[in-house]
């Protein structure tokens, strides 16, 4: 092989000559990224359909998406644009510029300032970063005022969420969260709590404590409270707040004809006090005043003390029915006082039994026991002495068995007082019947017990 002379000109290859894709007619108008981009796509199908020769087949590469041209450069045909290179060369920035050397940047936005992305802000790593809580300072528009069913339920918990109106709340101002916050105590004694906003919310914690009424803009956010646009507000001293609120009489009122009727039962209508008139058999023990209105001569008798303007004539009137008029206080289930006020002797009432046809069977009571026969059907009266204070009584079970009918009160000539009990037995058999005096309002507490062994024997 002849070796080349020295100085002489290399000879360079000929350029060979690409084979040129083919004809897209469609796209012969479009810009040259495209057409360049469709010609590639069509040469890997053609790749793809002919048969492969080699056992292992390649999977074309995906392309890459079309980006649409960039309208400010005009592409000139057969040529594609020249993508730009960042400083360091390594990286193609396509339609982009970089601003101050920092970031890439779309060249429409680098154009126009606005749309430029803002400044990060940074803070230094030793400082606290400090939030500032949110702070309603303007007041919203007036509102519709609260009807009385919305604030019902804005007063009741676990009722009224997303309730609001204007309105005005009571309670005692306290600190939630670091903002002033109401609390109310709601329709159930249960506790509420409203956020206070608007330009006083920084005056507010000095009222700490206080007693506090708000005007404003009510919301209620959850079923526990929510918040108020404080429009007016006014603040008391807790030391006025305590003498305000002292303990005031309570208000008499007229008892209803329910209200008599609960308090003349036994166990019932302890505490209640009110102006009504009450009907009874009057009785003596010491020198005050009894008056039965239930129940008398067993342990559920319910009587009463009478105080006030009392008539001398009065003792004439023992052991019948009289109708009083005045304050009455029920202090337990056995009775109370009664503030008098008038006082009607009434005629008494029908007794069912007469004692004219009856045999009749007396007992006086001397020790602690005593014996008697009866005849079925027949009367039997037994008579005990009475204690100032106290009152002879027997068990209702008792009274129901042998029949009681009567437990009048007598007051013997040398001044001592006598219970007598009349009973007409109905059923045969032996019975033991215990007496028990017991204080008048205090059937519990029992001074002296009398047993009678009674034998009841049919005819």
């Amino acid at each position: 092989m002849a070796k080349a002379k020295p100085g002489a000109k290399k000879s360079q290859p000929k350029p060979v000559a690409k084979k040129a894709g083919p004809k897209v007619g469609l796209l012969e108008s479009g810009s040259a990224r495209v057409v360049q981009t469709a010609a590639k796509l069509v040469e890997a199908a053609a790749k793809i359909a002919k048969p492969a020769s080699l056992k292992t087949k390649k999977i074309p590469e995906q392309p890459s998406p079309v980006k649409p041209p960039d309208p400010s450069k005009k592409a000139l045909p057969g040529k594609p644009l020249p993508a730009e290179r960042s400083p360091d060369g390594k990286k193609p920035v396509d339609g982009k510029k970089l601003v101050n050397g920092k970031k890439p940047v779309d060249a429409m936005k680098a154009s126009d300032p606005k749309k430029a992305p803002r400044a990060e802000v940074s803070t230094p790593s030793g400082a606290p970063i400090l939030h500032q809580r949110p702070r309603a300072t303007k007041l919203p528009a007036p509102g519709e005022s609260l009807t009385p069913r919305e604030m019902e339920q804005i007063l009741t918990v676990g009722q009224g969420r997303g309730v609001g109106g204007e309105g005005s709340l009571k309670g005692r101002l306290s600190i939630k969260g670091g903002l002033p916050a109401l609390m109310v105590v709601g329709r159930d004694k249960r506790e509420l709590f409203f956020i206070l906003q608007g330009p006083d919310q920084e005056v507010l914690p000095a009222y700490v404590d206080h007693k506090v009424s708000v005007t404003g803009f009510i919301r209620k956010a959850s079923s526990q409270g929510g918040s108020v646009d404080v429009r007016k507000y006014s603040a008391k001293k807790p030391e006025a707040e305590v003498a305000v609120e002292a303990p005031s009489e309570q208000k008499l009122r007229y008892l209803s004809p329910g209200e008599v009727e609960q308090i003349s039962n036994a166990g019932m209508g302890a505490g209640m006090r009110g102006f009504g008139s009450m009907r009874g058999y009057l009785e003596l023990t010491g020198e005050d005043f009894l008056l039965v209105v239930s129940n008398g001569g067993t342990r559920q008798q319910v009587s009463f003390g009478l105080d006030g303007k009392i008539p001398k004539s009065l003792r004439k009137s023992l052991g019948q029915m009289v109708q009083v008029t005045g304050v009455v206080d029920k202090s337990s289930g056995w009775g109370g006082r009664i503030a008098v006020e008038v006082v009607e002797p009434r005629p008494s009432e029908f007794r069912a039994v007469s004692r004219d046809s009856l045999e009749m069977s007396h007992v006086e009571a001397h020790g602690n026991t005593a014996t008697c026969e009866v005849n079925l059907n027949d009367g039997l009266t037994v008579r005990l002495p009475e204690r100032p204070g106290h009152t002879w009584a027997i068990e209702p079970m008792m009274s129901k068995r042998i029949c009681l009918r009567e437990a009048n009160f007598e007051l013997a000539p040398g001044g001592t007082q006598v219970r007598e009990f009349f009973f007409t037995p109905r059923n045969p058999g032996t019975f033991e019947v215990e007496f028990f005096l017991a204080k008048v309002f205090s059937p519990a507490q029992v001074a002296k017990t009398f047993r009678l062994n009674l034998a009841v024997k049919t005819v």
